[in-house]
């Protein structure tokens, strides 16, 4: 059975830091390009980062850049986005999807449950 399932998230102090991993089963992540996506309540979905199946090409949202990196590790068949400095803006469930074709095709599918990231004092 094919899934994703997110985990680490949690309620964290404003610039605090967080990892996420996205935990993969039923399929092997390395032929497969794995984006990061939030949404916060009453906002649209949002794309957050990618990492690419060809050669780790990683692709960040402008919010975002400088303060989270994607990573993946084949071996344990798990992709990570650390967040650090983190914001309340950032907070949101977030969630992994992967995509055969390209970081920025349209067509994300496996959707993982998402994790809840909180950013308060």
């Amino acid at each position: 059975q094919v899934q994703l399932v997110e985990s680490g998230g949690g309620l964290v102090q404003p610039g605090g830091s967080l990892r996420l991993s996205c935990a993969a089963s039923g399929f092997t992540l390395d032929y497969w390009n794995i984006g990061w996506f939030r949404q916060a309540p009453g906002k649209e979905r949002e794309g957050v980062s990618c990492i690419s199946s060809s050669d780790s090409s990683t692709y960040y949202a402008d919010s975002v850049k400088g303060r989270f990196t994607i990573s993946r590790d084949n071996a344990k068949n798990t992709v990570y986005l650390q967040m650090n400095s983190l914001m309340p803006e950032d907070t949101a469930v977030y969630y992994c999807a992967r995509n055969r074709a390209s970081c920025f095709a349209p067509d994300f599918s496996s959707w993982g449950q998402g994790t809840q990231v909180t950013v308060s004092s």
